[in-house]
């Protein structure tokens, strides 16, 4: 139905949210990486103009990971040696960048190839965490489950494009649990991590999405009971919500129905569903 981050987040598809934060963070240039549904995605963004940006995009015909994703999309800045900034698609934060590339010059002056920006683990029992030393070397990926406190990786870093250099064209590979687990092991202070005080915001699950939502809409003054997102293609009818139903932190996307007497609580409905009491 929809690319990741192509979902609707309280009024705004997510791919929107992240794009005006990196307009408002001075960024100017980016490139899209696609892979399921991509003119789901393209179709709101376009060439990015509308954002104040310039928009490419780079269509992965297999999912080629955190590590094959960008080494293909560099690949559309021939001559590119230098850094580069790679955000997730299927995240929200707010963190400030500034500090961070200036964490990372400082850090590559020492010899690291990357620097992630990193918030307190929020989850240690549903993400992987990062070992850290007070100068913010990363030591060790401590597995989820874990019971000590450490570091979540937000998915904002800025990486030297040679760290990409080894990885075969179009082959999947990845960087926290592959690159950079080597890294860790054999190159000591070559990954950074750079302690934020910033929200995350995950949509990789229906619960997590759901939470998502419900955040950033209360955080913005809108209407949570339930949150109705707007149609998001002009062929898509408006949710019908009866009068005499009962929404609890529900998030109700476009073209679906809920009747009356309806009671529901904690619920995503989705596009063309109908749903009675």
């Amino acid at each position: 139905m929809l690319a990741k981050p192509a979902v609707p987040v309280a009024g705004k598809a997510l791919v929107v949210r992240v794009l005006e934060w990196l307009q408002r963070e001075g960024v100017r240039d980016v490139v899209l990486n696609l892979h399921h549904l991509p003119a789901t995605v393209t179709g709101i963004v376009g060439d990015g103009a509308q954002f104040g940006l310039r928009v490419r995009y780079s269509w992965e015909r297999e999912i080629l990971g955190s590590a094959g994703g960008p080494k293909r999309a560099l690949s559309l800045w021939p001559g590119h040696d230098g850094p580069c900034l790679i955000v997730n698609g299927d995240t929200l934060t707010d963190c400030s960048l500034a500090p961070l590339i200036v964490a990372h010059e400082i850090a590559r002056a020492a010899g690291a190839v990357a620097t992630m920006a990193v918030v307190r683990n929020p989850r240690p029992d549903h993400y992987n965490g990062l070992r850290l030393d007070e100068d913010g070397r990363v030591l060790a990926v401590v597995p989820k489950g874990h019971a000590e406190e450490t570091w979540h990786f937000i998915g904002v870093q800025v990486v030297e494009s040679r760290v990409f250099a080894d990885v075969p064209a179009d082959t999947p590979a990845e960087t926290v649990a592959g690159i950079y687990r080597d890294l860790v092991a054999h190159q000591p202070g070559a990954i950074r991590a750079w302690r934020v005080d910033a929200p995350f915001l995950d949509v990789g699950t229906p619960a997590d999405y759901l939470d998502a939502v419900l955040r950033v809409a209360r955080a913005e003054g809108k209407e949570t009971n339930p949150v109705v997102e707007p149609p998001w293609t002009p062929d898509m009818a408006p949710a019908v919500i009866d009068s005499t139903a009962r929404l609890t932190e529900c998030v109700v996307w476009p073209g679906a129905v809920v009747g009356p007497g309806t009671t529901l609580q904690r619920c995503v409905v989705l596009p063309d569903e109908l749903v009675s009491g």
